[in-house]
Protein backbone atom coordinates (compact mmCIF):
# COMPACT_ATOMS: atom_id res chain seq x y z
CA UNK A 1 0.00 0.00 0.00
CA UNK A 2 1.66 3.16 -1.05
CA UNK A 3 0.69 6.63 -0.99
CA UNK A 4 1.29 8.36 -3.97
CA UNK A 5 1.56 12.39 -4.35
CA UNK A 6 -0.12 13.61 -7.38
CA UNK A 7 -0.94 16.97 -8.83
CA UNK A 8 -5.31 17.35 -8.55
CA UNK A 9 -7.19 17.17 -11.92
CA UNK A 10 -7.98 21.23 -12.75
CA UNK A 11 -11.56 20.63 -12.83
CA UNK A 12 -12.14 18.08 -10.06
CA UNK A 13 -14.71 20.61 -8.26
CA UNK A 14 -16.88 21.15 -11.25
CA UNK A 15 -17.07 17.36 -12.26
CA UNK A 16 -18.35 17.22 -8.67
CA UNK A 17 -20.71 19.39 -8.53
CA UNK A 18 -21.83 18.55 -11.83
CA UNK A 19 -22.56 15.06 -10.30
CA UNK A 20 -24.19 16.26 -7.11
CA UNK A 21 -21.14 15.63 -5.00
CA UNK A 22 -21.67 18.79 -3.36
CA UNK A 23 -20.05 18.22 0.35
CA UNK A 24 -16.34 18.06 -1.19
CA UNK A 25 -15.65 20.74 0.88
CA UNK A 26 -17.82 20.91 4.29
CA UNK A 27 -17.58 23.73 6.91
CA UNK A 28 -14.83 25.34 4.74
CA UNK A 29 -12.84 22.18 5.03
CA UNK A 30 -11.61 19.99 2.33
CA UNK A 31 -13.56 16.62 2.69
CA UNK A 32 -12.27 15.36 -0.81
CA UNK A 33 -8.69 14.99 -1.33
CA UNK A 34 -7.18 14.24 -4.61
CA UNK A 35 -3.68 15.86 -4.36
CA UNK A 36 -2.96 12.01 -3.31
CA UNK A 37 -4.20 8.63 -4.13
CA UNK A 38 -3.42 5.51 -2.29
CA UNK A 39 -1.82 1.69 -4.70
CA UNK A 40 -2.79 -1.52 -3.91
CA UNK A 41 -1.89 -4.75 -5.72
CA UNK A 42 -4.48 -7.15 -6.58
CA UNK A 43 -3.53 -9.40 -3.66
CA UNK A 44 -3.99 -6.83 -1.20
CA UNK A 45 -7.35 -5.78 -2.49
CA UNK A 46 -8.28 -9.66 -2.42
CA UNK A 47 -7.15 -9.60 1.67
CA UNK A 48 -9.24 -6.66 2.44
CA UNK A 49 -12.36 -8.50 0.34
CA UNK A 50 -12.06 -11.96 2.15
CA UNK A 51 -11.57 -9.68 5.58
CA UNK A 52 -14.80 -8.20 5.03
CA UNK A 53 -16.54 -10.92 4.30
CA UNK A 54 -15.05 -13.26 7.43
CA UNK A 55 -15.68 -10.89 9.71
CA UNK A 56 -19.04 -10.14 8.33
CA UNK A 57 -19.79 -14.25 8.91
CA UNK A 58 -18.84 -13.58 12.19
CA UNK A 59 -21.08 -11.02 12.80
CA UNK A 60 -24.37 -12.70 11.59
CA UNK A 61 -23.31 -15.92 13.71
CA UNK A 62 -22.91 -13.34 16.52
CA UNK A 63 -26.56 -12.39 15.59
CA UNK A 64 -28.13 -15.72 15.54
CA UNK A 65 -26.45 -16.07 19.31
CA UNK A 66 -27.29 -12.64 20.47
CA UNK A 67 -31.39 -12.75 19.62
CA UNK A 68 -31.88 -15.56 22.02
CA UNK A 69 -29.73 -13.71 25.20
CA UNK A 70 -30.90 -12.00 27.66
CA UNK A 71 -27.09 -10.99 28.75
CA UNK A 72 -26.18 -10.04 25.18
CA UNK A 73 -29.22 -7.43 24.71
CA UNK A 74 -28.38 -6.32 28.57
CA UNK A 75 -24.52 -5.68 27.13
CA UNK A 76 -25.44 -4.31 24.11
CA UNK A 77 -27.90 -1.23 25.96
CA UNK A 78 -30.98 -2.24 23.61
CA UNK A 79 -33.72 -1.29 25.70
CA UNK A 80 -36.18 -4.18 26.90
CA UNK A 81 -39.18 -3.11 25.59
CA UNK A 82 -37.38 -3.20 22.21
CA UNK A 83 -35.53 -6.76 22.94
CA UNK A 84 -38.50 -9.29 21.55
CA UNK A 85 -38.72 -6.96 18.37
CA UNK A 86 -34.42 -7.18 17.31
CA UNK A 87 -35.28 -10.68 17.73
CA UNK A 88 -38.32 -10.97 15.67
CA UNK A 89 -36.70 -8.97 12.68
CA UNK A 90 -33.77 -11.83 12.52
CA UNK A 91 -36.01 -14.64 12.98
CA UNK A 92 -38.58 -13.60 10.11
CA UNK A 93 -34.97 -12.59 7.78
CA UNK A 94 -35.42 -9.16 7.65
CA UNK A 95 -33.13 -8.02 4.58
CA UNK A 96 -30.33 -5.97 5.55
CA UNK A 97 -28.59 -3.64 2.58
CA UNK A 98 -25.26 -2.79 3.49
CA UNK A 99 -22.35 -1.70 6.08
CA UNK A 100 -19.38 -0.31 6.51
CA UNK A 101 -15.87 -2.46 8.40
CA UNK A 102 -13.33 0.46 9.41
CA UNK A 103 -10.27 -1.79 9.27
CA UNK A 104 -6.27 -0.66 10.51
CA UNK A 105 -4.68 -2.15 7.33
CA UNK A 106 -0.95 -1.13 6.24
CA UNK A 107 -0.56 -3.20 3.12
CA UNK A 108 1.96 -6.11 5.47
CA UNK A 109 0.13 -7.78 8.24
CA UNK A 110 -3.92 -8.86 7.90
CA UNK A 111 -6.32 -5.80 8.13
CA UNK A 112 -7.79 -5.49 11.64
CA UNK A 113 -11.33 -4.40 12.78
CA UNK A 114 -11.80 -1.39 14.47
CA UNK A 115 -15.76 -1.38 14.37
CA UNK A 116 -18.49 -2.17 12.28
CA UNK A 117 -20.70 0.67 11.02
CA UNK A 118 -23.50 -1.36 9.88
CA UNK A 119 -26.77 0.89 10.27
CA UNK A 120 -26.04 4.56 8.71
CA UNK A 121 -23.10 4.13 7.19
CA UNK A 122 -22.51 7.01 4.66
CA UNK A 123 -19.55 7.68 2.39
CA UNK A 124 -21.40 5.50 -0.61
CA UNK A 125 -21.76 8.28 -3.00
CA UNK A 126 -17.96 9.30 -2.79
CA UNK A 127 -17.03 5.66 -3.04
CA UNK A 128 -19.20 4.56 -5.91
CA UNK A 129 -19.23 7.36 -8.00
CA UNK A 130 -16.32 9.99 -7.40
CA UNK A 131 -13.76 8.17 -7.05
CA UNK A 132 -14.79 5.51 -9.68
CA UNK A 133 -14.79 8.65 -12.37
CA UNK A 134 -11.28 9.57 -10.31
CA UNK A 135 -10.09 6.29 -11.73
CA UNK A 136 -11.62 6.91 -15.13
CA UNK A 137 -10.23 10.13 -15.30
CA UNK A 138 -6.39 9.61 -14.11
CA UNK A 139 -6.21 6.31 -16.91
CA UNK A 140 -7.37 9.10 -19.21
CA UNK A 141 -5.28 11.59 -19.01
CA UNK A 142 -2.24 9.32 -18.11
CA UNK A 143 -1.35 9.57 -14.41
CA UNK A 144 -2.56 6.02 -13.99
CA UNK A 145 -1.40 3.24 -16.61
CA UNK A 146 -4.21 1.85 -18.74
CA UNK A 147 -5.11 -1.35 -16.92
CA UNK A 148 -5.04 0.47 -13.06
CA UNK A 149 -8.44 -1.05 -12.07
CA UNK A 150 -10.44 -0.28 -8.53
CA UNK A 151 -11.52 -2.47 -5.52
CA UNK A 152 -14.91 -0.90 -6.17
CA UNK A 153 -18.51 -2.65 -7.35
CA UNK A 154 -20.49 -0.43 -4.87
CA UNK A 155 -22.81 0.99 -7.76
CA UNK A 156 -24.07 -2.37 -9.06
CA UNK A 157 -24.49 -4.17 -5.89
CA UNK A 158 -26.28 -2.19 -4.06
CA UNK A 159 -28.78 -1.40 -7.09
CA UNK A 160 -29.30 -5.31 -7.35
CA UNK A 161 -29.51 -5.01 -3.57
CA UNK A 162 -32.47 -3.06 -4.43
CA UNK A 163 -33.95 -5.54 -7.00
CA UNK A 164 -33.29 -8.71 -4.49
CA UNK A 165 -35.18 -7.03 -1.34
CA UNK A 166 -37.84 -5.62 -3.53
CA UNK A 167 -38.50 -8.56 -6.29
CA UNK A 168 -41.60 -6.63 -7.37
CA UNK A 169 -41.23 -3.03 -7.44
CA UNK A 170 -43.15 -0.45 -5.55
CA UNK A 171 -43.11 2.25 -3.21
CA UNK A 172 -39.90 2.82 -0.91
CA UNK A 173 -39.96 5.71 1.33
CA UNK A 174 -36.08 7.42 2.08
CA UNK A 175 -35.54 9.62 5.08
CA UNK A 176 -32.89 11.24 6.48
CA UNK A 177 -32.32 14.88 8.08
CA UNK A 178 -32.95 17.66 4.84
CA UNK A 179 -30.91 20.13 6.11
CA UNK A 180 -27.76 18.12 6.72
CA UNK A 181 -26.28 18.23 3.04
CA UNK A 182 -23.93 14.60 3.25
CA UNK A 183 -26.89 12.62 4.46
CA UNK A 184 -29.60 14.46 2.60
CA UNK A 185 -27.21 13.81 -0.78
CA UNK A 186 -26.64 10.61 0.32
CA UNK A 187 -29.81 9.58 0.17
CA UNK A 188 -30.77 11.56 -3.05
CA UNK A 189 -28.24 9.19 -4.40
CA UNK A 190 -29.79 5.74 -3.05
CA UNK A 191 -32.77 6.85 -4.27
CA UNK A 192 -31.42 6.96 -7.99
CA UNK A 193 -30.27 3.58 -7.49
CA UNK A 194 -34.10 2.52 -6.20
CA UNK A 195 -35.23 4.26 -9.65
CA UNK A 196 -32.68 2.25 -11.55
CA UNK A 197 -33.66 -0.99 -9.56
CA UNK A 198 -37.46 -0.71 -10.88
CA UNK A 199 -38.60 0.58 -7.65
CA UNK A 200 -41.21 4.12 -7.04
CA UNK A 201 -38.97 6.43 -4.23
CA UNK A 202 -40.45 8.85 -1.85
CA UNK A 203 -38.63 11.14 0.18
CA UNK A 204 -39.69 12.22 3.76
CA UNK A 205 -38.01 14.28 6.56
CA UNK A 206 -37.21 12.51 9.60
CA UNK A 207 -39.07 14.75 11.24
CA UNK A 208 -42.33 15.01 9.12
CA UNK A 209 -43.09 11.31 10.00
CA UNK A 210 -46.04 10.18 12.08
CA UNK A 211 -48.52 7.90 13.14
CA UNK A 212 -51.90 7.64 11.87
CA UNK A 213 -54.59 6.28 14.23
CA UNK A 214 -53.80 2.55 13.06
CA UNK A 215 -50.53 2.91 15.04
CA UNK A 216 -48.71 3.07 11.24
CA UNK A 217 -45.94 5.15 10.25
CA UNK A 218 -47.03 7.83 7.73
CA UNK A 219 -45.37 10.34 5.59
CA UNK A 220 -46.60 14.19 5.60
CA UNK A 221 -49.09 13.53 2.99
CA UNK A 222 -50.63 10.65 5.38
CA UNK A 223 -49.60 7.91 2.94
CA UNK A 224 -48.32 4.97 4.84
CA UNK A 225 -44.85 3.82 4.97
CA UNK A 226 -44.90 0.26 4.20
CA UNK A 227 -40.73 0.30 3.49
CA UNK A 228 -38.49 2.55 4.68
CA UNK A 229 -34.38 3.52 4.33
CA UNK A 230 -33.95 5.57 7.12
CA UNK A 231 -30.26 7.51 8.13
CA UNK A 232 -31.12 7.53 11.56
CA UNK A 233 -29.64 5.16 14.07
CA UNK A 234 -31.53 2.56 15.87
CA UNK A 235 -30.18 3.30 19.18
CA UNK A 236 -31.63 6.91 18.56
CA UNK A 237 -35.16 5.42 17.40
CA UNK A 238 -35.37 2.94 20.34
CA UNK A 239 -35.07 6.30 22.62
CA UNK A 240 -37.81 8.32 20.70
CA UNK A 241 -41.35 8.62 21.92
CA UNK A 242 -42.33 6.99 18.71
CA UNK A 243 -40.49 3.83 20.22
CA UNK A 244 -43.57 1.36 21.54
CA UNK A 245 -45.10 1.51 18.30
CA UNK A 246 -42.49 0.74 16.06
CA UNK A 247 -43.20 -3.20 16.14
CA UNK A 248 -46.63 -3.09 15.49
CA UNK A 249 -46.22 -0.74 12.41
CA UNK A 250 -45.43 -3.35 9.88
CA UNK A 251 -43.20 -1.15 8.23
CA UNK A 252 -40.13 -2.63 6.83
CA UNK A 253 -36.70 -1.06 8.00
CA UNK A 254 -33.64 -0.53 6.24
CA UNK A 255 -31.28 -1.48 7.87
CA UNK A 256 -33.33 -4.02 10.17
CA UNK A 257 -33.71 -3.80 13.56
CA UNK A 258 -30.88 -6.57 14.10
CA UNK A 259 -28.30 -4.37 13.16
CA UNK A 260 -28.70 -2.36 15.90
CA UNK A 261 -26.53 -5.63 17.38
CA UNK A 262 -23.46 -4.57 15.37
CA UNK A 263 -24.02 -1.29 15.11
CA UNK A 264 -22.50 -1.11 18.69
CA UNK A 265 -18.67 -1.09 20.22
CA UNK A 266 -19.99 -3.83 22.39
CA UNK A 267 -19.70 -5.92 19.30
CA UNK A 268 -15.73 -5.78 19.59
CA UNK A 269 -15.39 -7.20 22.82
CA UNK A 270 -18.67 -9.92 22.21
CA UNK A 271 -16.34 -10.83 19.01
CA UNK A 272 -13.39 -10.93 20.69
CA UNK A 273 -14.75 -13.19 23.51
CA UNK A 274 -15.87 -15.32 20.51
CA UNK A 275 -12.80 -15.58 18.63
CA UNK A 276 -9.71 -14.81 20.47
CA UNK A 277 -6.84 -14.37 18.23
CA UNK A 278 -8.84 -13.65 14.92
CA UNK A 279 -6.12 -12.48 12.57
CA UNK A 280 -8.94 -9.14 11.83
CA UNK A 281 -9.69 -8.76 15.29
CA UNK A 282 -8.27 -6.49 18.08
CA UNK A 283 -8.62 -7.16 21.64
CA UNK A 284 -11.23 -5.88 23.30
CA UNK A 285 -13.36 -5.80 26.83
CA UNK A 286 -15.77 -4.42 28.51
CA UNK A 287 -14.71 -1.60 30.14
CA UNK A 288 -15.87 -3.55 33.81
CA UNK A 289 -14.13 -6.89 33.12
CA UNK A 290 -11.12 -8.08 34.07
CA UNK A 291 -9.61 -8.27 30.77
CA UNK A 292 -9.41 -4.53 30.03
CA UNK A 293 -7.22 -3.59 32.90
CA UNK A 294 -4.76 -6.23 31.26
CA UNK A 295 -4.21 -3.83 27.97
CA UNK A 296 -2.12 -1.58 31.20
CA UNK A 297 -1.71 1.86 30.66
CA UNK A 298 -1.96 1.31 26.69
CA UNK A 299 -6.15 1.33 24.82
CA UNK A 300 -8.47 2.87 23.20
CA UNK A 301 -11.42 3.88 25.41
CA UNK A 302 -15.00 3.65 23.04
CA UNK A 303 -18.30 4.67 24.18
CA UNK A 304 -21.16 1.72 23.32
CA UNK A 305 -22.74 4.33 20.68
CA UNK A 306 -20.48 6.73 18.94
CA UNK A 307 -20.29 8.43 15.73
CA UNK A 308 -16.97 10.31 13.60
CA UNK A 309 -14.43 9.55 16.36
CA UNK A 310 -16.45 10.98 18.82
CA UNK A 311 -15.53 10.45 22.66
CA UNK A 312 -12.73 8.01 21.28
CA UNK A 313 -10.20 8.25 23.86
CA UNK A 314 -6.42 7.24 22.99
CA UNK A 315 -4.60 5.97 26.04
CA UNK A 316 -0.65 5.82 25.87
CA UNK A 317 1.75 5.22 29.02
CA UNK A 318 -1.65 6.14 31.21
CA UNK A 319 -2.11 9.76 29.27
CA UNK A 320 -4.92 10.59 27.45
CA UNK A 321 -4.93 12.38 24.28
CA UNK A 322 -7.91 15.13 23.86
CA UNK A 323 -11.48 13.55 22.80
CA UNK A 324 -14.16 15.46 20.52
CA UNK A 325 -16.84 15.12 23.16
CA UNK A 326 -20.32 15.22 22.02
CA UNK A 327 -21.43 13.56 25.14
CA UNK A 328 -21.64 9.37 24.16
CA UNK A 329 -20.88 6.98 27.02
CA UNK A 330 -23.80 6.72 29.01
CA UNK A 331 -24.75 3.72 27.94
CA UNK A 332 -21.53 2.24 28.29
CA UNK A 333 -17.63 1.92 27.07
CA UNK A 334 -15.15 -1.08 25.97
CA UNK A 335 -11.55 -0.51 25.94
CA UNK A 336 -9.75 -1.66 22.47
CA UNK A 337 -5.81 -2.37 22.25
CA UNK A 338 -3.95 0.26 20.54
CA UNK A 339 -3.62 -0.75 16.58
CA UNK A 340 -2.95 2.52 14.99
CA UNK A 341 -2.96 3.03 11.49
CA UNK A 342 -0.26 3.46 9.61
CA UNK A 343 1.56 6.80 9.59
CA UNK A 344 2.43 7.45 6.04
CA UNK A 345 4.15 11.21 6.13
CA UNK A 346 1.92 12.15 9.20
CA UNK A 347 -1.27 10.62 7.32
CA UNK A 348 -2.92 7.93 8.98
CA UNK A 349 -5.42 6.17 6.40
CA UNK A 350 -8.49 4.03 7.80
CA UNK A 351 -9.93 1.11 5.22
CA UNK A 352 -13.48 1.55 4.82
CA UNK A 353 -14.41 -1.78 3.42
CA UNK A 354 -17.82 -2.17 2.23
CA UNK A 355 -20.23 -5.14 2.70
CA UNK A 356 -23.48 -4.92 -0.04
CA UNK A 357 -26.06 -8.24 1.53
CA UNK A 358 -23.26 -10.53 2.23
CA UNK A 359 -21.20 -9.64 -0.33
CA UNK A 360 -17.92 -7.41 -0.51
CA UNK A 361 -18.38 -4.51 -2.75
CA UNK A 362 -15.71 -2.51 -2.46
CA UNK A 363 -13.22 0.10 -0.22
CA UNK A 364 -12.72 3.97 0.39
CA UNK A 365 -10.42 5.80 2.23
CA UNK A 366 -10.37 8.33 4.81
CA UNK A 367 -7.18 10.05 6.10
CA UNK A 368 -6.86 12.33 8.71
CA UNK A 369 -3.75 14.39 10.43
CA UNK A 370 -4.23 11.85 13.73
CA UNK A 371 -5.18 8.13 14.37
CA UNK A 372 -8.96 9.30 15.24
CA UNK A 373 -10.92 9.00 12.19
CA UNK A 374 -13.42 12.22 12.75
CA UNK A 375 -16.21 13.81 10.73
CA UNK A 376 -13.98 15.79 8.19
CA UNK A 377 -11.64 13.11 8.15
CA UNK A 378 -10.45 13.27 4.25
CA UNK A 379 -11.60 11.46 1.28
CA UNK A 380 -8.75 10.28 -0.80
CA UNK A 381 -8.98 7.78 -3.69
CA UNK A 382 -7.16 4.59 -4.41
CA UNK A 383 -6.42 2.52 -7.74
CA UNK A 384 -4.93 -1.38 -7.98
CA UNK A 385 -2.06 -1.04 -10.10
CA UNK A 386 0.23 -4.35 -10.25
Amino acid sequence: MIRHQVQPRWNWKEEADRVGFTFHHMDGQQYWDESAWYGFTLAQAEEIETAAEGIHALCLDFVAEAVKSERIMERLAIPVEQRDYVAETWTRGDPSLYGRFDFAYDGKGPPKLYEYNADTPTSIFETAVFQWLWLEGRIKDGTLPANADQFNSLFEKLRDRFRAIFPNGGYVHFSSDPDHVEDRQTVRFLEDLAVQAGLEPKFVSIHDIGLDGDGRFVDEQSDIIQAIFKLYPWEFMFREDYAPNIAASKTQFLEPAWKSLLSNKGLLPMLWERHAGHPNLVEAWFEDEPGAAGLGDNYVRKPLFSREGANIELVENGKAEPVLDQGYGAEGWIRQAVCKPPNIDGNYPIIGAWIVGEEAAGMGIREDNGPVTKNMSRYLPHAIVD
